[in-house]
Order: structure tokens, then sequence, then C-alpha cells
């Protein structure tokens, strides 16, 4: 079992496919995410990986995690998350994970927080049908019916569906194909629609009920260190060698010389 990435959902666009055909797709950007520390079976009794990404300020950081972070000398981060892992996957502090974690055609699940909608009733919180338009009903027509009983049990059964807080509550939303990957840009193109607003911080992890069909990168997808800026160091440091010149080197006649041979 791998770990999963946090990311930042930017709002949806659409892909077009060879065939002129459009998908509609949820833009979602994966940058800055490391390793801040790890869960090992023999200290904490599972194995799992905390991952952060988003930078913050050390002055709105408080006391605890600036100890958690200085520990793993990674910068003070704004999101933190924990992913459950098998022992074959697990990471080491400090590795940055990039967007090529996931691969395009696999099946993926996203979890965020859903937009709050604030005070809602039955018929729109539940999807309820209503009470009849006409034939003797009245002033009850969006009401949702029957809430208890006469006098045996004489309670409101817990769970029962009524009006209330409708969103702002972590959703789930399985299956979702990804469609493309910009490595470069840090892009995840995910089909469909994604709880939460723009900005809002989402986890995607493999798909329980569809496995991949493609070969996934493990443990993880880790961004690639740049090494172009060490080799230029290295070649800078380097003693510069320079060949001698054995050519033999031709000198123009003094004017003294032709006078001499003319006398």
């Amino acid at each position: 079992m791998r770990t999963g990435l946090i990311a930042k959902k930017l709002g949806m666009s659409r892909i077009f496919e060879t065939d002129g055909t459009h998908v509609p797709v949820t833009v979602l950007n994966v940058e800055g995410l490391e390793v801040v520390d790890v869960r090992t079976t023999e200290r904490d009794g599972y194995t799992a990986v905390q991952l952060g990404t988003g930078a913050k300020k050390a002055k709105n950081t408080s006391k605890p995690l600036k100890g958690h972070f200085s520990k793993a000398k990674i910068e003070p981060k704004k999101k933190l998350a924990e992913f459950r892992v098998s022992e074959d996957c697990l990471l080491s502090v400090g590795d940055e994970l990039s967007v090529e974690h996931f691969v395009a055609g696999q099946f993926v699940d996203v979890t965020a927080t859903s937009k709050g909608k604030g005070f809602a009733g039955a018929m729109k919180r539940h999807n309820f049908a209503g009470m009849e338009a006409s034939h003797g009903v009245s002033i009850t027509h969006r009401a949702h019916g029957s809430t208890g009983q006469n006098q045996d049990p004489g309670r409101v059964f817990k769970g029962k569906k009524m009006a209330g807080h409708m969103g702002d509550e972590r959703v789930t939303v399985q299956n979702l194909k990804v469609v493309a990957i910009d490595a470069d840009k840090g892009l995840l193109f995910v089909k469909g629609g994604i709880p939460g607003g723009e900005n809002a911080w989402v986890y995607v992890t493999d798909a329980i009920k569809r496995p991949a069909k493609v070969e996934l990168p493990k443990p993880a997808g880790l961004k690639k260190k740049n090494e172009a800026p060490v080799a230029a160091a290295k070649a800078e440091e380097a003693p510069v060698e320079v060949e001698a010149n054995t050519a033999p080197v031709e000198t123009a006649p003094t004017p003294a010389a032709d006078n001499a041979e003319q006398v």
C-alpha cells in the first residue's frame, strides 16, 4: 500500500481527446510536498508517513510544531497529513514527492471537506420528495413528514433525517480517473468533480476498489533532484590544464637587419 498525496484544488477545466470529445477535469496542484516524519512498527505500532506541504511563517507556528520541524530539518509546513503505508513503501524524512506518483489512466480516491451550505431543509439536504401540492395539503408542502411515534417508544430515533446544517463535512469520492499529468508544473488532472472550493486541501490516494492495471512507482514517485548545479560547481573547482604551444613562432625581421643586408 503506497502513500497518498496532499494537493490543492485549483478549479475545473476540460481536456480534449484525439477524437474531439472533451473530458471535464479538476486541476490539482502538488508542490513542495515533503516527508516530515515516519511511523514504524517498532516505535509506534504501525507503519505510516507524515507529509507536509505549503510554506508557513515560523512566527505563526506553535512551539511544539517548531520542534517537530526542526528535528526533521524541514521548514514549517502549512498542512500536515498522515498516510498509512506498508513496510515496503516506507520513505525517509526529507524525501520530496512528485505528481508523477500517479500515472495517467489509473483510478484514485479523493477526500476533502465539502462546501458549507448552511441550514437546509429536508428536501435539499436529504433529497426528500415533499408533500402533495394539493388534495387537502396545507402549508406543509416541503415538510419532512412524521418525526417520531405516539407513546411507544415515544422518542425520536438517533440519525433521523431532518432539517439541519448541510455540507462542511469530510467527503470521499471514489474511482476517479487520472486523465493527464504535468510534471513540470506539478499539475494533476482528475476526471469529474471533487469536494471543496478553490484552494481547498485534498487527499489523493490509490483507488481501493479499482486496482491499477499499469505499473506504479514504488515505494513512491519521488521528485528528481537537480544535479546540474552540483556538476557545474565541481567543474569550476577542478584545475584547468593548459597545453603548451610547441609550434615554432615566426618573428618578423627588424628594419635594422634589412638595412645591414643592403649594405
